[in-house]
């Protein structure tokens, strides 16, 4: 994972020539607006601060956020100005510490009685009812 600050990527003093940095455009996850139009999908960092996420392939974008994840093609200096307007400074490339997408791996989960419905009765007998006091709504 590369996170990717201003500093970082500013050219001259701060800039370290070994650093890597991506190459090529970014593979950017984006969701469908109200209007139809593509909005950047922003996450977080584990400690909550918001980051604009960018994945150097396709099958890396589908592996942490399922293959039918929506993407755009933008460079790093594109995504940047797209999110500092939002307020979101951080960009952060191949994220590894998201959770892995759910797959169909897990078995179905049964349907299960609500328990409001079909649960025991809502007076329990206890030492101050005795049970021929409870009333049933729909008992002769």
């Amino acid at each position: 994972m590369t996170t990717l600050t201003p500093e970082t990527t500013a050219s001259g003093d701060g800039a370290d020539p070994d650093e890597r940095r991506p190459a090529g455009p970014l593979y950017v996850p984006v969701r469908i607006g109200s209007a139809g139009g593509h909005q950047l999908r922003f996450m977080r960092t584990p400690v909550g601060v918001r980051t604009a996420v960018g994945f150097t392939s396709p099958e890396r974008l589908a592996a942490a956020l399922g293959p039918r994840a929506r993407w755009i093609r933008l460079a790093e200096p594109a995504l940047r100005g797209l999110a500092e307007p939002l307020g979101v400074g951080l960009v952060t490339v191949d994220p590894q510490f998201t959770a892995p997408f759910p797959g169909t791996s897990r078995p179905p989960r049964t349907a299960q009685p609500c328990a409001r419905r079909h649960g025991p009765d809502p007076v329990p007998a206890g030492p101050s009812r005795p049970v021929s006091a409870l009333v049933h709504p729909f008992s002769d």
